[in-house]
């Protein structure tokens, strides 16, 4: 059933010094911007506020720790692994539609030194309400190597636009609904990747926590199963989600009216820098060949315009400052 909420915020400002009155700071802006945030916050922010970023993508913690420097042991954060909601802004600045609400959603809790991962929770479990429930992970690592926008949102991408001839198309072709057998193969194999650093990690240490990084198929278990009238397979969950309907691959329009690609779209200029690219320098780091995510990284780099990843396969491109590759 469809119902309006109506609000009125007690305050809108640009001056960052407004966070000082602030317990807890909502993230809900797209990771490249979070340094600029984190930056221009950091001067002003109090002891023991927590910072709850949604969603964190990869390597969120190493960046809160560098931008806020000796702050950040003072400080709580919780990086959650996407939003609780599918949703899109209707007039800007005025109205929003959230199209769905995740089953559960995942999050890992750093908490100030005045509180317990438990009141953490508690207190952001009482924000976003009964649903989507906050599944704790036992670390933030689990967060961004279970990142699924560096799978689904690269990959799809991938698969439907790796052999495109360049001419424009008529229409604009469905995001989720229009993945095929093929880009849900890509959407595997990254994800079978993403499981075999978890087991080197393991290897290397056995009492290191990595069961909550979930296969990509898991995670729609966990976020939408009760959208999904096909969880026979993975493409079948993606096209018969109902919380994934009207969504469209980002297009640009030409002047006669004709559709063509936007990849700097945040699915690529986000999720490969601040995803993919974070889980290849893990890999490189713990010597495990990652051949799909190498091949993702290196056709979205070249619509980027961008070199994160070199010919040879390593994460040593003159762009590797953009990325957050450990």
């Amino acid at each position: 059933e469809n119902k309006a909420i109506k609000a009125t915020p007690d305050l809108i400002t640009k001056d960052p010094r407004a966070v000082r009155d602030c317990d807890v700071v909502l993230f809900t802006v797209p990771s490249s911007y979070h340094e600029q945030y984190f930056s221009a916050l950091a001067p002003y922010v109090k002891d023991g506020t927590v910072f709850a970023v949604m969603p964190a993508r990869s390597g969120c913690d190493f960046l809160f720790n560098q931008v806020m420097g000796e702050k950040a042991s003072k400080l709580g954060l919780v990086a959650f692994e996407t939003l609780p909601w599918q949703c899109r802004f209707k007039e800007w600045g005025k109205t929003s539609v959230v199209k769905s609400t995740k089953e559960t959603i995942g999050a890992a809790v750093v908490p100030p030194a005045s509180k317990s991962a438990t009141e953490v929770v508690l207190k952001l479990q009482g924000l976003l309400g009964v649903e989507p429930m906050i599944i704790q992970c036992p670390n933030v690592m689990s967060i961004s190597l279970g990142n699924p926008g560096q799978v689904v949102h690269p990959g799809i991408t991938y698969g439907r636009w790796w052999d495109w001839d360049g001419e424009p198309l008529a229409e604009r072709p469905l995001f989720y609904h229009g993945v095929d057998e093929f880009s849900a193969g890509i959407l595997s194999s990254i994800s079978k990747e993403i499981q075999a650093i978890c087991q080197k990690l393991k290897s290397i240490n056995p009492s290191y926590d990595t069961s909550q990084v979930k296969t990509i198929f898991e995670w729609y278990m966990a976020s939408y199963s009760h959208s999904c009238s096909d969880i026979s397979t993975l493409q079948k969950v993606i096209v018969t989600n109902a919380a994934y309907n009207g969504f469209f691959h980002p297009m640009k329009v030409n002047e006669d009216s004709s559709y063509t690609p936007d990849f700097q779209f945040r699915y690529l200029s986000e999720d490969v820098p601040t995803g993919l690219c974070f889980t290849k320098g893990v890999a490189d780091l713990l010597d495990v060949k990652t051949p799909t995510i190498d091949k993702v990284v290196t056709w979205s780099q070249e619509k980027l315009g961008k070199e994160f990843i070199t010919l040879d396969g390593r994460m040593a491109g003159k762009d590797l400052g953009q990325t957050r590759a450990p």
